[in-house]
């Protein structure tokens, strides 16, 4: 199975801490030349030099904010004018959780433009090259509320399935140019984010922290949440030439927590 992403390079977002930082280091691994994007360019240096190079690799970075869509589009636009770009890798923080109900409109706006915008400003920098290359992995890191919504994430379950179909839909129309488009759905993992999400439970519910991760360790068949470098797996494979004819797909990766097929 050739898995071997040498020559490639791969733009990979969120990638100072988590399933981005986990994916950026399977990626380099197997090769692939990263490029970094967050928003801590202290964190990015810092990640940058860490990477594997032993295929003479040079990884770079570039600060973006997600907040910030159109800044997002000019600095990408100018950073891979030079580039050949063979990947990318959709991945950001998650929206606040909360009940949909005692959302406001605004946090609705925010979340589309921080996911399906940004992903799409991402998309169009890099599509033309990866035409060129006639070779292009666009992989979307979402959750397993795009299969089935969680309790208490009203706006992320909202803006995930609006990303899931957007994806869907780019698969159809880029399969032709070799590219395909695919999403990978983590369960609960071990992040920054998700202990945010069970601290944040916690002071609203009075139960302890261990508790709740208990809880959510135990609703998986796994008795266990995931690592990062767990999901990155799949995202690598995902990016790989050996998953060349999987395309427009969600994959869960939740130990088979997600009820539905």
């Amino acid at each position: 199975m050739n898995l071997d992403l040498t020559g490639k390079t791969a733009i990979v977002c969120g990638s100072t801490q988590g399933i981005g930082l986990a994916t950026a280091q399977e990626l380099s691994g197997l090769g692939a030349t990263i490029i970094l994007i967050a928003r801590n360019e202290a964190k990015l240096k810092d990640t940058a030099s860490t990477l594997d190079s032993t295929k003479g690799q040079k990884h770079s970075y570039l600060v973006a904010d997600f907040t910030k869509p159109e800044e997002l589009r000019e600095r990408l636009t100018a950073y891979v004018a030079d580039k050949s770009i063979e990947i990318l890798i959709n991945n950001t923080g998650g929206p606040a959780g909360g009940p949909i109900n005692e959302a406001n409109t605004d946090e609705f706006i925010a979340a589309f433009n921080q996911h399906l915008i940004c992903n799409h400003i991402l998309v169009q920098g890099v599509k033309e090259k990866m035409k060129a290359a006639r070779y292009g992995r666009i992989i979307n890191v979402i959750s397993t509320s795009v299969k089935q919504p969680l309790p208490n994430l009203g706006v992320s379950n909202t803006i995930r399935g609006a990303v899931a179909n957007w994806s869907k839909t780019l698969a159809g129309e880029l399969g032709q140019f070799n590219i395909t488009v695919n999403n990978v759905l983590p369960g609960a993992t071990n992040t920054v984010r998700l202990k945010s999400i069970i601290e944040n439970k916690a002071a609203k519910t009075g139960q302890t922290f261990d508790a709740i991760l208990n809880d959510m360790s135990n609703a998986s068949p796994m008795q266990r949440i995931a690592q990062p470098e767990e999901v990155a797996n799949a995202i690598a494979f995902l990016a790989s030439p050996a998953a060349s004819y999987i395309n427009g797909i969600n994959v869960p990766v939740d130990g088979g927590r997600t009820k539905s097929l």
